[in-house]
């Protein structure tokens, strides 16, 4: 069983014992304490949503009841995405949010993702003050005349797509006139009540509906990579669709299938709909250390700038801010567009990548052949009590000196127009390893000799 604590929020196993998997009592320990650090003032609302996941509806009543008898005034949107809910917060003018979803994470796994009142992740610092108040139980709870209150909102899902509708971006007649055939698998989460709606809500009218019952049961590992989409390749081909599309349990994450039925690649997910951002205005772009540079040429190509930051959302939307960038996210899928909110969304990825492809005029394909060709290989390695990850990365950076190091966020090594990222996992107890070429055997190979090169100092 696990639990892990980090700035992407209290993230573990269901069930098993207290503070070493995420129990009802750590879910309520952990909400008391974002209770605690959110409310500084008079302000005292707290928006509320979750994924489809089987645990859900039992974390969403442990969730509200507590922050209930905080004082706290609860806003529940009961089935919902997290860039929903990131964007309902700020519409609520709450002080805070708490997303319920373990993201890409299997069945057993659930999660509190904790957000400011601005619908952006909470700090670094104010989640160690979290883990600090849990840590020391500083809990107290009001007494009956100060108990919160509880509201279920329903229809925040189509406030933010027709929200989406309203950028200038979304070419919503481009999308109709192109008469798009369009498979969707939502893996049985709220995606597949938001994915359709928000299609339906473009003019797509053929739409080919896979694992979108949002029942918790998910068909398949729900994290959105190739080894994973093997009923959507065939869906598309099959169906003759235009395009496949795929999303997490919570909706932050979002990859594509050409119309051939190869896999686009999360990685041009952000390429692709950055190309079209930028094809509409100027400004700048960010991803982070383990994305591909494939964002930087396309950047450069409109006379931009790039920047990378460390991995995790609330790092890339802090460089976001810091460059102003108009356009960023992540290479696993996320898109994050400022002039909507600072937050991964898929939806708003969908609308985009769907007017770019509206207006080029060609397949899937055709569109994916025009950007730079890189491949990145994921590796990972399980942690175990002896491996010491710290010193494995130091005799990494003694060992290839001579190259371009990036120590921002555990180890980033350039080798001309290669690169390896090794990192800690802030949502699982693994090492990452990724490494990017210019072909599938060049990532491989230098995936594996990093990889060697651990096994030897492990030894």
């Amino acid at each position: 069983m696990t639990l892990i604590k980090s700035i992407s929020g209290i993230r573990g196993t269901i069930g098993g014992k207290e503070d070493e998997s995420l129990t009802p009592i750590d879910v309520v320990k952990y909400t008391t304490a974002f209770a605690d650090v959110i409310i500084t003032g008079e302000n005292k609302r707290v928006v509320v949503g979750r994924d489809a996941r089987l645990s859900g509806q039992m974390v969403n009543q442990l969730v509200c009841g507590t922050l209930i008898s905080k004082g706290i005034e609860v806003i529940d949107l009961d089935l919902s995405t997290t860039p929903t809910v990131e964007m309902a917060v700020v519409n609520e003018n709450a002080a805070g949010g708490i997303i319920l979803t373990a993201s890409h994470n299997p069945k057993q796994w659930n999660a509190l993702k904790l957000l400011n009142s601005e619908g952006e992740f909470i700090s670094s610092e104010l989640g160690e003050e979290i883990i600090r108040r849990v840590q020391e139980s500083e809990f107290s709870y009001n007494e009956i005349d100060s108990i919160g209150s509880y509201q279920l909102k329903e229809g925040y899902i189509e406030w933010h797509i027709d929200e989406i509708l309203k950028l200038s971006m979304v070419d919503v007649e481009a999308i109709k006139n192109r008469n798009f055939t369009v498979a969707v698998d939502a893996v049985n989460s709220t995606g597949g009540i938001a994915v359709p709606m928000l299609l339906k809500k473009l003019g797509v009218q053929n739409v080919i509906e896979l694992y979108c019952d949002p029942t918790g049961h998910f068909p398949h590992n729900p994290e959105p990579l190739p080894e994973h989409l093997k009923d959507l390749s065939e869906a598309v081909v099959k169906n003759k669709a235009d395009l496949g599309i795929t999303v997490d349990p919570d909706v932050d994450r979002l990859a594509f299938v050409s119309e051939n039925g190869d896999m686009f690649g999360e990685e041009y997910t952000l390429v692709a709909v950055a190309d079209y951002v930028l094809s509409q205005q100027k400004g700048n772009t960010v991803s982070n250390l383990s994305s591909t540079r494939a964002l930087k040429v396309v950047t450069e190509k409109y006379g931009q700038s790039y920047a990378s930051s460390a991995v995790g959302e609330v790092n890339v939307v802090k460089m976001m801010k810091e460059t102003n960038a108009i356009i960023g996210g992540e290479g696993n899928g996320g898109i994050i567009l400022p002039e909507l909110h600072y937050g991964r969304d898929a939806l708003v990825g969908i609308a985009l990548f769907l007017s770019h492809l509206a207006k080029c005029g060609k397949p899937m394909s055709h569109l994916k052949a025009s950007y730079p060709p890189f491949i990145i290989s994921k590796n990972k390695i399980e942690l175990t009590p002896d491996i010491d990850v710290d010193n494995i990365l130091i005799q990494l950076q003694e060992k290839y000196k001579k190259q371009p190091i990036n120590t921002i966020d555990g180890v980033k090594i350039e080798f001309d127009e290669e690169w390896v990222h090794l990192r800690k996992s802030n949502t699982e107890p693994i090492v990452r390893i990724y490494a990017e070429g210019s072909t599938q055997s060049v990532a491989d190979s230098l995936a594996n000799k990093i990889k060697r090169d651990i096994k030897e100092m492990i030894s």
